[in-house]
């Protein structure tokens, strides 16, 4: 049995993110971020016959455990399934001569089913290749960020990645260990990471490593490159009344979010000083809440990962999409 047969994902603020997209019967829906299909499917069960979902993905494990949800639900007809990056959901609804969307859902973390398989790469708990690729097609893994960059740019990647204290130090010390033989492993370069910083540091809640994890694997997959790009193009997408959904599970990501749609609520760029707007931005739609939801305490207890969840939820105006 193939991996992909045991994909599993506990789909994170489940309701709310089915409440938040507001899902229309025969509304046209992109899921960004398929997993597993857990919210795919919640989306699927919502619509009528007329209605579409596109979920997306590039990993070939999490589609492959989409391809036999939607068999299992009967949905071939309204539940379309392609591999790419999310980054690239203009093009795809371009070539499938889709102009607008009802909504867009992405779940910007890593799902249960890569963190829990050793063989991924994800875990520092569990012993592992230095994988974490998402798309396993591509040559840019873990081994190779943390083999072959200089000790220079490991700083950086931890620093403004991680938001890691002590980059320099663990920079160095991974420079020191390669050079004697190449880190492979996952729970080799945990340590050497734990090793470096000082014993103080050690005590803290999260594992050591945690953080320096995080900065790899999102060099690996081009993270936030691939999250800044979502953000520019999704509005443009929206139908009036579309919702953009987004969880992010770092200050990273959900800063990106934020900014984006604090200026898509008010892009004026005048000066504070001044009576009236003069710039002629007009606000594209508004945040459907003021603050970010999170989990509730039973969802935080039943599943971890989802402790550190943030959904945004943004609305499109009707008066832009008119005036397109």
């Amino acid at each position: 049995m193939s991996r992909d047969c045991n994909f599993h994902h506990l789909p994170v603020l489940f309701e709310e993110c089915m409440e938040g997209l507001n899902i229309k019967e025969n509304g046209i829906y992109v899921d960004c971020t398929a997993g597993g299909g857990g919210h795919s499917s919640g989306i699927v069960e919502r619509l009528g016959e007329n209605g579409k979902l596109i979920s997306l993905d590039k990993d070939d494990e999490a589609l492959a455990a989409c391809e036999r949800r939607r068999a299992e639900m009967g949905a071939k007809d309204k539940w379309v399934l392609v591999k790419t990056d999310f980054s690239r959901i203009g093009e795809v609804l371009e070539e499938m001569n889709i102009d607008k969307v009802d909504g867009v859902l992405a779940d910007l973390g890593v799902s249960s089913h890569q963190i829990d398989t050793a063989d991924r790469g994800f875990s520092y708990m569990q012993e592992g290749p230095l994988d974490m690729r998402m798309n396993q097609s591509q040559r840019l893994s873990a081994e190779v960020v943390v083999n072959e960059y200089k000790a220079e740019e490991l700083t950086r990647i931890f620093r403004d990645y991680g938001e890691e204290r002590f980059a320099a130090r663990i920079a160095s010390a991974i420079e020191k260990k390669r050079s004697e033989k190449p880190i492979r492993t996952t729970t080799e370069l945990a340590e050497i990471i734990r090793s470096a910083m000082p014993r103080t540091s050690r005590k803290e809640d999260q594992h050591p490593a945690r953080r320096c994890f995080q900065a790899i694997r999102i060099e690996v997959n081009h993270e936030l490159a691939s999250v800044t790009e979502l953000l520019e193009t999704v509005p443009a997408l929206l139908n009036a009344h579309g919702r953009f959904a987004v969880i992010s599970f770092h200050s990273l990501e959900d800063r990106l979010v934020k900014e984006a749609f604090r200026k898509l609520e008010n892009p004026c760029t005048c000066p504070r000083e001044f009576p009236v707007c003069v710039c002629g931005k007009k606000p594209m739609g508004r945040q459907i809440h003021s603050k970010p939801i999170v989990a509730s305490k039973k969802e935080a207890m039943e599943n971890k990962r989802s402790g550190c969840a943030k959904l945004r939820v943004f609305e499109r105006n009707e008066e832009v999409w008119l005036r397109q």
